[in-house]
């Protein structure tokens, strides 16, 4: 299992897209990634837009990044909701200060333009935010998964297996 013990940030809110949720969570668990689920309220049922639940393990202030070694970020409407908590913009600038995966599918990259870790790096979206992306200074492609070092980025639900495969490469080499 070449995640065993790897420590796994899955951020979740309301209206989560409820495969770019779940879906990595069950495949990094599968490489042996411990994953836990991080909302505003520790032990809250979120409700992802297809109405799939998700049970938060612990609440933003519970946990430090520094304590992780990677974080994803779902999709859907989700995102705008997470990149008003200074807390998950921090654990993002964490994240990439330390050169730590970070996974963001779909409309989840609205949370790294909050975070404003964007400038010069390669990224992908679903296009309904490419202009967001390149705005903030992304240098967005049209393409399924991009990889620029330890930021992966996807566009939608139909890319999710070679995202979480592209994101477990990153996070199986540090």
């Amino acid at each position: 299992m070449r995640l065993k013990d790897k420590k796994v940030i899955a951020l979740v809110e309301d209206e989560f897209e409820d495969l770019e949720l779940w879906y990595p969570i069950y495949r990094l668990r599968e490489e042996g990634a411990i994953v836990h689920l991080v909302g505003l309220e520790k032990g809250k049922t979120y409700i992802g837009k297809y109405g799939v639940p998700a049970v938060s393990d612990y609440k933003f202030s519970d946990i430090r990044a520094e304590d992780y070694d990677a974080i994803l970020v779902p999709g859907g409407w989700a995102p705008d909701k997470l990149r008003r908590y200074e807390e998950v913009l921090n654990f993002i600038r964490v994240m990439d200060d330390a050169k730590k995966p970070i996974g963001q599918i779909c409309h989840a990259g609205w949370v790294l333009i909050s975070a404003d870790i964007l400038k010069g790096v390669n990224v992908t979206s679903t296009p309904g935010i490419k202009h967001d992306m390149m705005n903030a200074g992304g240098n967005w492609t049209d393409e399924a998964v991009v990889v620029d070092g330890h930021i992966v980025s996807s566009q939608r639900p139909p890319d999710l297996p070679p995202y979480v495969k592209a994101f477990a490469d990153v996070l199986a080499a540090k």
